[in-house]
């Protein structure tokens, strides 16, 4: 049972909490039930203390159940927090009330997506229940399978443009220069401009080439760190008068990763030179992470092909955020929250990492921005 059948799970854990105060102290049936759910649910005073918790919020918040108890749950969760704001909402109107897809950061400021209900749980002393119901691996699985339509609806697009765009300008750009040859003052610059124009839109559409490229990628093992340090110095050399600093939190013990080099280094590049950008002139922190995650495997939504991905790499900076307007669809072609930006460098890491058997997820908050891509093992 988790926070989907939240009137069922309120009614039974609101059953449990009143034979709290029994006076001999033991345990009730109730809390065994409470204690056997999944989800992690806390009850919460009028003064927004803790008062109860389950085993499940005990492993989510990695404290034990008497440090939890002593603690207020703005500190728990930090003073704006989203769980803060439903849990006056519910005092306020006296209603249930559920929000999904939330960021919530723990005290050890781990960030991990949601869904919360909390419910009005004893009116009189204003007490609450919260509960939270965890994003799974499932749930990143079905949001990338979102972006990888994504990618195939940019590959269709781009080997229409490359077909149909590419001979009419090609004739603009040679009219451009012949007008640009027999012509001074102003005529000239008109036609320079003409030309200058028509040579941006071509090296647009010769990046869209890139999505209508089908051919199955060469792979073969690959030490990730060799890539990102050779990344790292592409990226100091291009960006030398950004003040950066660079932290890496390398696995030494790390297998190969099955894949392309180049096009590892491409995607790797354009995450980590779009923190370089979100810095601006003043620079910033990015902190280069790989690590090995026993068990992370999944099914994909409508096969029986089992996908394992136990190699994450993860590039974190301490840079604004992703503005919320763009982050439900920050790996579709052309979404973009930079000014001038063609919105073309994540579709491509998108459609790198799916051509790798991999996924990639995303978490943002301001002076915290991390991108985590997780990849098959050679052998």
């Amino acid at each position: 049972m988790g926070c989907r059948g939240v009137t069922a799970t309120t009614r039974s854990v609101k059953g449990s909490i009143e034979v709290l105060g029994r006076p001999d102290g033991r345990p009730s049936q109730g809390d065994a039930v409470v204690h056997a759910l999944p989800d992690p649910i806390l009850v919460i005073d009028a003064a927004d203390r803790i008062r109860y918790v389950n085993t499940a919020a005990e492993q989510f918040f990695a404290l034990g159940r008497d440090a939890l108890n002593q603690l207020s749950i703005q500190v728990l969760t930090a003073p704006d927090s989203p769980v803060v704001d439903l849990i006056g909402r519910v005092r306020l109107t006296g209603l249930s009330i559920s929000d999904h897809d939330l960021e919530l950061t723990s005290p050890r400021d781990e960030t991990r997506r949601v869904d919360v209900h909390v419910g009005l749980l004893h009116e009189a002393r204003g007490d609450v229940l919260v509960c939270l119901r965890k994003r799974t691996f499932a749930d990143i699985i079905s949001r990338q399978l979102t972006s990888r339509d994504s990618v195939r609806s940019v590959t269709a697009m781009a080997a229409v443009l490359a077909h149909e765009v590419r001979n009419p300008l090609a004739g603009i750009r040679g009219a451009a220069q012949l007008l640009e040859r027999e012509n001074q003052g102003d005529d000239r610059s008109l036609a320079r401009l003409i030309r200058d124009e028509v040579d941006r839109i071509c090296s647009l559409v010769e990046n869209m080439e890139v999505f209508a490229d089908e051919r199955p990628i060469q792979i073969e093992p690959v030490n990730i760190h060799e890539v990102l340090n050779h990344v790292r110095r592409l990226v100091e050399a291009g960006s030398s008068e950004t003040p950066l600093q660079f932290d890496e939190r390398y696995d030494p013990s790390l297998p190969p990763v099955l894949g392309n080099r180049d096009q590892l280094v491409q995607a790797l590049l354009n995450l980590i030179n779009n923190s370089v950008e979100a810095f601006g002139s003043g620079g910033g922190e990015i902190i280069l992470t790989t690590a090995y995650r026993h068990g992370m495997r999944a099914t994909v939504p409508g096969s029986k092909s089992w996908l394992k991905l136990p190699l994450e790499v993860a590039i974190r900076d301490n840079g604004p955020g992703i503005p919320d307007e763009v982050r439900a669809n920050l790996f579709d072609a052309f979404v973009t929250g930079k000014r001038g930006g063609t919105g073309l460098g994540l579709a491509l890491v998108a459609k790198i990492v799916k051509d790798h058997g991999g996924v990639i997820e995303f978490e943002s908050r301001p002076r915290r921005t991390e991108f985590r891509v997780r990849l098959p093992v050679a052998g």
